[in-house]
């Protein structure tokens, strides 16, 4: 399992071979032996296999094409929906309509997306991480129909490999590991740190292409700028408020 972690990577062209039944829920059951706040398992996995549900959530992520493509799509949700209704069938009060709620199941749903994650590649599947489901929350709430309480915080793709990309550079563990208390970073620091992600190519190649001084230029004022993250959060506020997640008050 350490060597499954240790050689992820990630993929995006999948074969057309299908993924069967039993090892989908073979992997979902993994995938919910996470661990949980108070054992409250309070998420839910949309699984998507209909080419026609796939071309639409493929609209809600930019249109990737391993969207289309993988014949498993995993929608991860905070939910807190079946659990309210649970406590109201049993005659107790739910006060989960806050952001601290939305908060909790959301680390439970990125538990469960982990634990499905490291399961698949044990199998021999590929996975993608779509960091774009919170960016289109509300239509991909539309897509799938979630009710209030349900907000979709990660999707994944799922398929057997039709590639064999290189591994994913990562910041070395001096720039993560913190010991007893947190060490902020010296100028020297930063520049040690970065100095290896810089100097790849496939990076050299992106300052290049995006007419940028920097490789950091690159990522805020292109990949991931301000006034798109200010769009985005808005955004995402509103569907927290219709979702039924931001009540503060006592």
């Amino acid at each position: 399992m350490l060597d499954t972690l240790l050689q992820h990577r990630t993929i995006r062209k999948y074969k057309t071979t299908d993924i069967g039944e039993e090892l989908l829920n073979k992997i979902l059951e993994a995938g919910c032996k996470a661990s949980t706040t108070g054992n409250m398992q309070v998420y839910s996995v949309i699984a998507n296999r209909d080419p026609a549900m796939k071309k639409r959530l493929a609209g809600c992520h930019f249109n990737q094409p391993m969207v289309e493509n993988a014949p498993v799509v995993l929608t991860f949700c905070a939910d807190f929906n079946r659990f309210n209704l649970w406590c109201r069938q049993n005659n107790a009060d739910p006060g989960y309509d806050n952001f601290l709620s939305f908060f909790t199941a959301s680390i439970d749903a990125l538990l469960v997306a982990q634990n499905v994650c490291v399961a698949a590649e044990s199998e021999g599947l590929g996975i993608c991480y779509l960091g774009t489901t919170t960016y289109l929350a509300g239509k991909i709430i539309e897509v799938l129909q979630l009710p209030q309480g349900v907000v979709p915080v990660t999707t994944v793709t799922l398929g057997w490999p039709d590639e064999n990309p290189e591994l994913t550079d990562r910041l070395p563990l001096e720039a993560i590991v913190h010991k007893e208390t947190y060490k902020d970073y010296s100028p020297e620091d930063i520049n040690r740190i970065y100095s290896g992600k810089e100097a790849l190519p496939v990076y050299q190649k992106f300052i290049i292409e995006n007419n940028k001084e920097t490789l950091a230029q690159v990522f805020t004022d292109v990949r991931y700028k301000k006034t798109d993250n200010v769009v985005f959060s808005n955004m995402l506020l509103e569907v927290l408020k219709r979702q039924g997640f931001m009540n503060q008050q006592p």
